[in-house]
């Protein structure tokens, strides 16, 4: 392992995020923050709990993972595109670092990044509702493996796109309208069949009902399913960056 090597690329990646603090850090914050005023003031006053939990402190857990998907794919995304976009990709290619190694520092960073801000967001949301965390090792645990297997997804956007408009694409038509259709702000119990049945085609809801279930214990589906299905989009993104890095797709000419 070329520790040095990976503690480059990460803390290259890290500096970066520090130079860019009010776009990479306070911006989403203070979009979650007014989410919290929106929702949990004005739909809370109407709804008063969902499944036993205040409509406010039950639209935590969505919320926080609508926003470390979008996090932890931009971040990754972003991250290899540059060097791509730039060209010094090829150094990173021709260095003595595997491609295992390139991967852990860009990927790394992406998540820490993400586990970083959704702590924050975490904190913040404390000081609008009361928060309950029931099992804090799953939260950390559903957390941590989301910001990574997002990242991972973000870094095979990063290595796809080839122009500023494609590192858009994805999140913003594709994961944005299923974090919102995934119940971030509701249960999929409160919807009538066949949406209901429906909503369950939808990935993002395995992992925003195992994230609340590690806050209140209440989830639309069950927990191992939901770990499954993190399990499973992991495994795929894994074997989608070894086979970028085994054929060159886009990083080599």
């Amino acid at each position: 392992m070329n520790a040095i090597g990976v503690a480059t690329i990460f803390s290259a990646e890290m500096n970066r995020w520090r130079r860019t603090f009010f776009q990479s850090v306070l911006a989403p914050v203070i979009s979650t923050s007014l989410y919290f005023v929106v929702f949990g003031t004005v739909i809370g006053n109407r709804i008063e709990t969902v499944e036993g939990v205040s409509f406010g402190a039950f639209i935590v857990p969505g919320l926080m993972m609508m926003m470390l998907l979008m996090q932890s794919i931009s971040n990754a995304a972003i991250g290899i595109y540059f060097p791509k976009f730039t060209g010094t990709v090829y150094e990173f290619l021709s260095a003595p670092i595997s491609s295992f190694e390139i991967v852990l520092g860009f990927v790394g960073a992406a998540a820490a990044k993400s586990v970083i801000l959704g702590l924050i967001i975490l904190a913040t949301a404390g000081l609008f509702v009361p928060l309950e965390i029931l099992h804090p090792f799953w939260m950390l645990a559903f957390l941590t493996l989301t910001s990574l297997t997002f990242s991972l997804f973000g870094f095979i956007i990063g290595v796809w796109a080839d122009g500023f408009e494609k590192l858009n694409i994805v999140p913003m038509l594709i994961v944005t309208p299923l974090a919102f259709l995934g119940g971030s702000f509701y249960s999929i119990n409160m919807l009538p069949e066949p949406w209901k049945t429906i909503t369950l085609f939808n990935p993002v809801v395995y992992l925003i009902s195992g994230f609340r279930w590690s806050f209140y214990g209440i989830s639309d589906v069950d927990i191992g399913i939901s770990l499954g299905a993190i399990a499973l989009f992991l495994i795929v993104c894994l074997g989608i960056v070894w086979w970028i890095f085994r054929t060159g797709y886009r990083l080599k000419p």
